[in-house]
């Protein structure tokens, strides 16, 4: 169902994703959320969802206030092949703390719509490796490490897996126009670095998902499950109403 924005958007990403090796699919998902990410383009696109093109009610399912501090809507369910959001981020201090350093289940890419992004890439060490110049004295993070996985219900689930040594290797800083791609255990953290909402277009790509996710923590006691809170279709399609204006404005 939908119209042609939203039938000329699933082409897109199939013709680009579908069949791909694992080893170009970052690259192939960076060019596709490009080219889906101009302005212009994205708005109307969002107008036609939030009019009931595609597939709202089970897009709506899967729209939610993530736990790392963002507003995720998705747009299209492609399957095992590929999962297109629109990702809200608020500036720091209307939302709690920067998200935790994580992984991901596939391939991904991040254009950035509207605002600007800030982004640390780390890398797991054992304590002795020596630091880039810039990290600081030590250039090491001490952190605890969780196995994140969703139940049945869609809920998350975590689980502690003992401490671990981080090291910064990367920040960036990604204004509009501009985005990333990252393979699926690349350890990174994103916020807004704008003082004002930040929009980006997320693209998951891949047919093999890994079964969780790794996440890194300060010290300190963690809810072991989190309950998802899925919008209502009506929230859903104001929601996209909102954030066309958004990304127009």
């Amino acid at each position: 169902m939908g119209g042609r924005q939203v039938r000329e958007a699933r082409q897109l990403l199939t013709g680009a994703l579908d069949g791909r090796p694992a080893a170009e699919l970052p690259g192939a998902a960076h060019d596709a959320v490009a080219r889906l990410g101009a302005p212009a383009r994205l708005v109307a696109l969002l107008r036609e969802l939030a009019a009931g093109a595609g597939d709202p009610a089970g897009c709506a399912r899967l729209s939610y206030r993530h736990v790392l501090g963002f507003d995720k809507l998705l747009l299209f369910d492609g399957g095992p092949q590929h999962m297109l959001r629109a990702h809200v981020w608020h500036p720091r201090g209307r939302r709690g703390a920067p998200e935790d350093i994580h992984n991901h289940r596939s391939a991904l890419a991040s254009q950035v719509v509207r605002g600007s992004l800030g982004m640390e890439l780390y890398e797991e060490t054992d304590g002795t490796t020596e630091p880039p110049a810039g990290t600081g004295s030590d250039g090491g993070l001490t952190t605890v490490r969780y196995q994140e996985s969703l139940a049945e219900g869609g809920d998350w689930l975590l689980a502690e897996r003992g401490r671990a040594q981080l090291r910064l290797t990367h920040v960036a800083r990604y204004a509009a126009g501009s985005g990333y791609a990252l393979a699926p255990h690349a350890l990174h953290r994103a916020w807004c670095s704008a003082d004002e909402p930040t929009v980006t277009l997320f693209l998951e790509a891949g047919t093999h998902r890994r079964p969780h996710t790794d996440v890194f923590s300060g010290p300190g006691r963690r809810e072991t499950a989190t309950a998802k809170h899925p919008l209502p279709v009506e929230d859903y399609l104001s929601e996209l109403t909102a954030l066309a204006r958004l990304v127009e404005g």
